[in-house]
């Protein structure tokens, strides 16, 4: 969750009745990425009626991926879904996931979005063309039109934990696992409050992130590129040499100036696209935590401290609100959570 107060009231009224209607018992780990409005201040009011709910601060905005990835951290269930905290995804829907898994033996269940009527055309197009491009790079097990509200199950999150990765898009990593899966499909809604903390900036970081995180395509492009621009200039060249010998060498300016720009530009393409390789790389050696963690409700942890032994993956760089459910097994139905087991996740 960043900077959600203003919806945080109608996500507790939707989530905790779908929840308590499953008949076992469940963990809500909240994750506070770093918000500076009065999202903390609800999140403790509300805990006091739901000790279901488990409160996680982050000492600073991190970003959507590192979030989850701090959720995914401390969730203790058998099963644990994430959901976005503005509602377009509806949490009605977590039991009919939880269900399907069961029922079907699956350790992945995605989010479908059938319908996105609600989302604004420009919204609509660039989300088609993001899941073309990675699906094309990626592999077809990438679902189309899935976000991060799925639902997961021990053995599946404990394999992502067990990723090195450090710059993680979970919309890919989770196919990527191989692991049974199922879908639901629902229609995506409209924010009942506050606005979004996807910007357009934030988008494209999410697109460069898959891209590069998941395919040397465009270093081949690259190539590609290189292998064009030579043949431009072997034209270049040869039309060079028949002006001269035909002595118009004056009119033979105009292609030369294109043939600098061309050339220029691929140049400065393939550097961008080195750059991008190379800035993971740097990441990468550096190895430092994407999160740290301020508070923690069910642990008291102190500030600033890190998971034993994992170091959290950067995330996306943008900001987005989530919630997320643990579900333990039904023979835990009657089983209570360990001491300080519950809160809502990013």
């Amino acid at each position: 969750m960043y900077n959600e107060e203003e919806v945080l009231p109608a996500l507790v009224s939707r989530l905790r009745p779908v929840l308590a209607g499953l008949g076992v018992a469940y963990e809500v780990v909240a994750v506070d990425d770093g918000s500076t409005d009065r999202t903390g201040e609800l999140l403790a009011a509300f805990r006091l009626g739901w000790p279901e709910l488990r409160v996680i601060g982050l000492r600073r905005n991190s970003g959507h991926q590192a979030a989850l990835t701090a959720g995914l951290d401390r969730a203790h269930g058998a099963y644990v879904v994430s959901l976005d905290a503005d509602l377009q995804d509806p949490p009605e829907k977590i039991p009919e996931m939880l269900e399907l898994a069961r029922a079907e033996g699956l350790d992945i269940v995605y989010g479908i979005r059938a319908d996105r009527a609600s989302d604004t055309g420009f919204k609509r197009w660039t989300a088609g063309l993001y899941y073309r491009l990675v699906r094309r790079l990626a592999g077809p097990s990438v679902p189309a039109q899935a976000g991060d509200f799925r639902l997961l199950s021990r053995a599946a999150v404990d394999a992502l934990k067990a990723l090195p990765d450090q710059q993680r898009v979970y919309r890919l990593l989770v196919p990527w696992l191989g692991f049974p899966s199922g879908r639901v499909t629902y229609e995506r809604a409209p924010r009942p409050a506050g606005r979004s903390k996807y910007p357009l900036g934030r988008m494209i970081r999410l697109a460069v992130d898959s891209v590069t995180g998941f395919s040397a395509a465009p270093l081949r492009i690259a190539t590609w590129l290189g292998g064009f621009a030579f043949l431009v200039c072997l034209t270049l060249m040869v039309y060079t040499l028949g002006a001269h010998a035909l002595e118009h060498t004056v009119p033979g300016w105009t292609s030369l100036f294109t043939g600098v720009l061309f050339i220029g530009a691929v140049q400065l393409v393939c550097v961008g696209l080195l750059g991008e390789y190379v800035g993971r790389i740097y990441t990468a050696v550096q190895n430092r935590p994407t999160y740290f963690i301020g508070h923690d409700t069910a642990h008291g942890e102190a500030e600033g401290r890190v998971p034993e032994g994992r170091v959290p993956a950067p995330g996306a760089g943008h900001d987005a609100a989530h919630a997320g459910a643990a579900i333990p097994p039904p023979a835990e139905a009657g089983t209570p959570l360990p001491q300080g087991s519950s809160g809502m996740r990013t």
